[in-house]
């Protein structure tokens, strides 16, 4: 068994195109292969700043032999009236490499069959490394020299082995060799004589090729100069890969800011050092300190003016965010709601302004349905967007609720609203915690629906390729608040009181039945079908939100016979029990009165027009399912009562032909409908 070695050596790659690049190259040697019949163990890809590697352990030395049915021309072409060959037939067999004589016709038609020789493993390599390579996709990819062709960044070397023995390629206009460079600050011309020898004799070039090796080599050392100052280290997911792929030999390097700098809000001085200067910031007994740690792609010694000039770069920033803040501060923060109205929300959905309004009226009617105060509630959705016309806020856009809350406590507002203009943005992610206050929840929940509702009211759905505003997003984070809280909030409900609070007209006229009365419920309120499609879209998301955990059958029944946002504990109730259901005869018999009854009979049953004793058996056992009882006592009940309707379904002909029979029969089926459907729809299962 062979080992292939590809490294395509470059200037800096962008660090967002290289996790890209890695799948890409990935897949696209790993189907040359599968494709070519060419057996292999594994495909590995390296990555650093200066180079993309391909490892391919187990390569067999030639791809297999295939057979293969060639399809040649038309019969009486190719054999005269006589039955000869005729010089169309030669050729094909000639063409083919086979004799006339191992010609033969099939549907009227001449085929060959064919074996095509494997090729070398080798062979293989020089024909398809070069065109893998240029398949990659990524932005802003460049041209430079005299070339035509483009890559993300100018390539600088090549080294393209085969076990100990080179496979000339050529990509673009840089020829391979055997030849790899080491750090910038290290080896340059460095042999490769052996794939297996690739890893070790970067790592002693001081290039940590392996991505994973260098992720993990950056956690150990950062918590290793933190642990000398008994601090802690912060970084997120993002700002790891980042520097993961931005240094081939990572060192840490320890600064120090002045600590007038901690005076201002934490996440200010945490986002300048993270997201713009890509340092980790360091916690110490849960408080920031005036220390952070660089990873630098350094070899040496001397690091002064590594450290002199990452202090004077963070000071400029932190300097700046110390102006805003001081400015900004200088009025109270609800002082900044009025200027909300020059800042459009979205076109044809009015100003921030008006969307705050809205929330205000949103929040306050939530707060009462659920029997809360909203005192803090409205005073939290008031002043919940008001740091958007701050500066600080718009030169950190990432802070917004952050800010706000800071900005809350200098103005002395209730620490409750404090935490709720923070939290009314959470989750931020799809692993982020949820609002803990009911501030936020109840804040957040009626924001994140009003930008759900309004952006389906005006025509901008999501689409596979684009989420407008982040509407998956909103939705997800309603649900995961509604589940993490324990609220008990009928989303449909919602959903129609946001509709009417929008300022939008369809073309069609009105999307909201105003003139409708408002104390009417559900979806009668509406008029065409916003309502319909915000109801599916949050459905949808709360199927695949919970389709790790059950089975999308049973999400799908559970959902069917009853809409989940009326309450969605209730849903991942009845989603638990179905789940663990395994009694087909309850199926059976669930989907024997489905197929019976095509529409729910509206008439009262009648005893006297029983003709058989299991009539009255089956009423009788239909009284005992306790419509209140809780899910797992009432599958039990309906269990219970199978007996009953088999022998009902034994005994009975439902349709009778006497009519009264007949139809006092359909309305004891649709009692017992009504009993299965409580649960789920048992046709979906």
């Amino acid at each position: 068994m062979s080992k292939y070695l590809l490294e395509i050596g470059t200037e800096e790659l962008p660090y967002r195109f290289i996790p890209q690049a890695i799948e890409q190259l990935k897949n696209g040697f790993e189907n040359f292969l599968n494709n070519n019949k060419t057996g292999f163990e594994k495909v590995d890809v390296y990555a650093t700043p200066r180079r993309l590697a391909v490892i391919i352990s187990g390569l067999v030395e030639k791809s297999s032999d295939e057979e293969k049915i060639v399809k040649g021309p038309i019969a009486k072409v190719a054999y005269d009236e006589n039955g000869n060959i005729t010089k169309a037939g030669e050729g094909f067999a000639r063409k083919n490499g086979i004799n006339p004589e191992d010609l033969y016709i099939e549907n009227d038609y001449v085929h060959a069959k064919i074996v095509v020789k494997g090729k070398s493993i080798k062979e293989l390599l020089q024909e398809n490394v070069p065109s893998i390579v240029m398949k990659l996709q990524g932005s802003h990819f460049m041209r430079w020299g005299y070339n035509d062709e483009k890559f993300s960044r100018p390539i600088r070397w090549i080294v393209s082995i085969l076990d100990k023995e080179e496979v000339k390629i050529k990509i673009i206009d840089k020829e391979s060799s055997n030849v790899s460079r080491g750090h910038r600050f290290a080896q340059q011309n460095v042999i490769i004589g052996n794939p297996d020898d690739y890893v070790e004799i970067m790592r002693n070039c001081c290039v940590i090729v392996d991505q994973n090796e260098r992720r993990q080599l950056i956690i150990d050392k950062a918590k290793e100069e933190a642990d000398k100052l008994g601090a802690v280290p912060y970084y997120t997911d993002d700002l790891l890969e980042e520097v993961t792929f931005i240094t081939e030999y990572p060192v840490p390097a320890v600064c120090e800011f002045d600590p007038k700098y901690l005076e201002i809000p934490e996440e200010v001085t945490v986002t300048v050092m993270a997201v713009h200067q890509r340092y980790f910031a360091l916690h110490k007994d849960g408080k920031l300190i005036n220390k952070f740690i660089t990873m630098t792609n350094y070899i040496g010694d001397e690091f002064a003016n590594i450290k002199a000039g990452n202090v004077r770069v963070i000071k400029a920033r932190l300097d700046d965010a110390v102006f805003f803040f001081t400015e900004d501060t200088k009025k109270p923060l609800e002082n900044y709601v009025e200027s909300l109205k020059g800042v459009t929300f979205q076109k044809g959905m009015g100003s921030v302004y008006d969307k705050t309004m809205r929330l205000i009226a949103l929040s306050k009617d939530l707060a009462k349905s659920l029997g809360i105060e909203s005192k803090t509630i409205e005073r939290t959705a008031l002043l919940c967007k008001a740091d958007l016309t701050t500066q600080l806020v718009f030169e950190f856009t990432e802070l917004q609720g952050f800010i706000g809350a800071d900005y809350a406590r200098v103005s002395g507002e209730n620490e409750k609203v404090c935490t709720g203009i923070k939290e009314h943005y959470f989750p931020l992610n799809a692993e982020s915690e949820t609002a803990k206050g009911i501030e936020g929840q109840i804040v957040g929940i009626a924001d994140k629906m009003d930008t759900i509702c309004a952006v389906f009211a005006e025509g901008k759905k999501p689409t596979g390729s684009s989420d407008p505003l982040g509407v998956r997003r909103a939705a997800l984070g309603i649900i995961k608040t509604i589940l993490a809280s324990g609220l008990k909030i009928d989303l449909n409900d919602l959903i129609v009181k946001t509709l009417l609070l929008l300022p939008i007209k369809s073309v069609d006229g009105n999307i909201i039945d105003k003139v409708k009365s408002f104390a009417s419920s559900g979806a009668g309120r509406i008029s065409g079908k916003v309502f319909e499609e915000v109801t599916e879209f949050i459905i949808q998301r709360l199927i695949i939100f919970l389709s790790d955990n059950y089975s999308k059958n049973v999400l799908e029944a559970c959902a069917s016979n009853k809409n989940p946002l009326e309450d969605l504990a209730d849903y991942i109730e009845r989603v638990k029990v179905v789940s663990k259901l395994d009694n087909p005869q309850l199926n059976e018999n669930a989907n024997r009165v489905s197929r019976i009854l095509k529409e729910n009979s509206t008439k009262s049953v009648d005893k006297s027009l029983f003709r058989e004793s299991s009539e009255n058996m089956l009423l009788e056992q239909i009284n005992t399912v306790d419509d209140n009882a809780d899910y797992e006592t009432y599958v039990s009940q309906l269990i219970s009562i199978n007996p009953s309707v088999e022998k009902f379904f034994n005994d009975v002909l439902v349709m009778d032909k006497d009519e009264k029979v007949k139809e006092n029969r359909l309305a004891l089926l649709t009692l017992l409908k009504k009993k299965y459907t409580r649960l789920t729809d048992f046709s979906k299962l």
